[in-house]
């Protein structure tokens, strides 16, 4: 059987949830979203840790969806919002942990897997890795909230033009534009992250956690709902023949031919 898909383990107060299919880029598959849902339910349940950090084994933190496989929890049946949802319902799960997370973004972060990152508190990027959301080049609408996120941490202009051309981007200008809040080289994130970590355990626990919550409510930080919305929206859109177009484009490593369709 090997290792699990997704790793759990905890030591000074810390938590870290990695994601480890590094062979298969950390992508979105059954067997990856399953074993989060384990890892996260494990770091809920610790009650001795004041700081969780969520990274990915090899060059990707992870590449999204697995393309090759479905964009929705086909195991549910018919393609449907609720199959869209269920999709992104593990990775939605880090809503839930109370104390701050932090997003050690070793590698390459695409789709889905970008928006895990976004779910997070602090995050700290690779310098020369690529960040963004390519979904308008697939032919879809996104997923996990990311058009209610994004905005929101990085602004209207900058999230526009991301979530609209699909571009990706280096580490080095998320940090400028202030989508993580630390830029090194791939062999420094996961220090990095532990670094912050550690200043927060050293912290009085239970005011982090309530300036979290408030930040939160402050915010008006409603992404499960927005996600929900979203996943209707994908849904309709994996239906289309720019779907089709976009996917297979991807796989065949050419430029989509978009109708409109």
């Amino acid at each position: 059987m090997g290792e699990r898909a997704v790793l759990y383990e905890a030591a000074n107060r810390i938590g870290m949830i990695t994601l480890n299919r590094p062979d298969q880029r950390n992508a979105m598959t059954p067997e990856l979203l399953d074993a989060f849902s384990e890892a996260i339910a494990e770091a809920l349940a610790d009650d001795e840790i004041r700081c969780l950090v969520i990274t990915g084994k090899g060059r990707c933190f992870s590449a999204g969806a697995d393309l090759r496989s479905s964009l929705q929890r086909s195991d549910l049946g018919k393609p449907s919002r609720e199959a869209s949802f269920a999709m992104y319902e593990p990775f939605l799960r880090v809503l839930d942990v109370e104390v701050p997370v932090v997003a050690a973004m070793n590698g390459h972060t695409v789709g889905g897997g970008f928006g895990l990152t976004l779910l997070a508190d602090i995050r700290v990027a690779n310098a020369n890795a690529k960040y963004g959301v390519n979904f308008a080049r697939l032919g879809i609408h996104s997923g996990l909230g990311i058009s209610y996120t994004l905005p929101r941490l990085v602004g209207l202009a900058h999230a526009s033009e991301l979530l609209f051309t699909g571009k990706l981007i280096r580490g080095s200008e998320a940090l400028e534009i202030g989508l993580a809040t630390h830029a090194v080289e791939g062999d420094q994130v996961v220090p990095r992250a532990l670094e912050i970590a550690r200043a927060i355990a050293g912290s009085a626990p239970m005011a982090v956690r309530q300036m979290k919550a408030s930040i939160r409510l402050g915010l008006g930080w409603e992404i499960r709902e927005a996600a929900l919305e979203e996943a209707g929206l994908q849904s309709a859109s994996l239906d289309t023949e720019d779907a089709k177009e976009g996917i297979a484009a991807i796989l065949e490593k050419r430029e989509p031919r978009f109708t409109g369709q």
